[in-house]
C-alpha cells in the first residue's frame, strides 16, 4: 500500500512537508521490512532517519538561539542525506522496490536543498546580526 501524498501533493510548510514524508518512509519501510532479515535492518535505518528529519525540524521551530536553531536544521539537513542514502541502497537491493523508492528519494533530495539553502541563509543573518 503506497499512498500518494508525498508524489502529488507537497505542502510549503516544511515541517508539514517532514511529516508526510516520514509516513511515506514508514510506509514504505512496512513493504521493505516483510522481505527479509537484511531488508528489515536497512528499514529501520531508513525509519530513523526519515523520521528524525521531521522531528529535527519541529525541534528548530522552537530553538533556544540562532546557534541552536541552526544546529537542529542541520542535523535535519544529516538526516535527510541519510534516509536518502537508505533508499538508494535498498533501491539498488532489491531492483523491484526501485519504482516505489524514487519518488521518496526525490524527495529526500528536495530536502537536502531546502535544508542546504536554510542552513546557509540561517548562518549568513547569524554573521551579519539578523532575526531568523
Amino acid at each position: 500500500m503506497q499512498s500518494q501524498v508525498a508524489v502529488t501533493q507537497k505542502p510549503y510548510d516544511f515541517r508539514e512537508r517532514s511529516f508526510l514524508f516520514a509516513c511515506e518512509v514508514v510506509a514504505f519501510a512496512r513493504i521493505v521490512a516483510d522481505r527479509g532479515y537484511i531488508l528489515a535492518r536497512l528499514a529501520s535505518q531508513l525509519v530513523k532517519a526519515g523520521g528524525s528529519v521531521g522531528a529535527n525540524l519541529e525541534e528548530s521551530a522552537s530553538g533556544q538561539s540562532r546557534p541552536d536553531f541552526i544546529s537542529k536544521q542541520c542535523i535535519a539537513l544529516k538526516e535527510s542525506r541519510e534516509a536518502r542514502f537508505w533508499l538508494r541502497l535498498i533501491a539498488a537491493s532489491e531492483p523491484p522496490l526501485a519504482p516505489r523508492a524514487q519518488p521518496l528519494i526525490v524527495e529526500a533530495s528536495e530536502f537536502v536543498a531546502m535544508l542546504t539553502t536554510s542552513v546557509k541563509t540561517a548562518r549568513s543573518k547569524e554573521k551579519r546580526g539578523g532575526v531568523v
